[in-house]
């Protein structure tokens, strides 16, 4: 049986982001609170996909992270967001990137369950959409997590030789696409389209952050 380290923790996501994946890795969470809104890119994502300006004028901080997917916009008490810490040979690990996610999706269902939630996790390959390189509920990742049909935590992975970094971010305010739309460098009509094909995307869970902490948390595998 190994223990789970766990980490709480309040700040800017860059400060976040910038935190190296330690080595040797133990498995731990760290549990991020974001203190301002922040607009976070995935790896690949070029820097011409935002509009500066809108993001600047909004004060809003603009962040790179280090696992891939779309871009998405961090708020204060919008998310839940966890970094899971696996490190290479644990009995969690897996060396298909893909099957990889698929223990922590039926962790954060379990939990999701304990509080009244049904929820499914996507156990296909990636499944992409015209906006998921853009958008990173747009889309359906291994091991992310539904309800009737709407994603609800997003899951992104950043490995190396000594382990594997996941990155969950759990919906719990309404999704609401327009104001990430409106900080990508697009033209109107294609935020507006955006904006109404996006909708039924994602949805929040209308739970408190502690709650749906306290649940994952218990239903870690040991």
């Amino acid at each position: 049986m190994t223990a789970w380290a766990v980490e709480r923790s309040v700040g800017p996501a860059a400060d976040h982001h910038r935190r190296p994946l330690p080595d040797p890795v133990e498995r731990a969470v760290w549990a991020r609170a974001v203190d301002r809104p922040a607009l976070v890119l995935g790896s690949t994502q070029p820097d011409g996909l935002v509009d500066a300006a809108a993001v600047a004028a909004a004060g809003v901080d603009l962040v790179r992270r280090h696992s891939g997917g779309g871009a998405v916009l961090l708020h204060p008490g919008g998310q839940l967001w966890l970094d899971v810490l696996v490190p290479a040979g644990d009995d969690l690990w897996r060396d298909d990137v893909g099957a990889a996610f698929h223990w922590l999706g039926e962790t954060w269902a379990g939990a999701l369950a304990e509080l009244g939630v049904d929820a499914q996790v996507h156990h296909g390959p990636m499944e992409r959409s015209a906006w998921s390189g853009l958008i990173c509920y747009a889309g359906r990742g291994p091991g992310e997590v539904f309800v009737d049909g709407a994603k609800v935590v997003g899951i992104a992975q950043r490995r190396t030789r000594a382990g594997a970094r996941f990155q969950c971010a759990a919906l719990l305010e309404p999704w609401d696409p327009a104001p990430v739309l409106d900080f990508l460098d697009l033209d109107p009509e294609d935020r507006r389209r955006g904006a109404v094909e996006l909708t039924a995307a994602a949805r929040g869970l209308g739970l408190p952050a502690g709650a749906v902490l306290d649940a994952f948390l218990l239903h870690l595998p040991e």
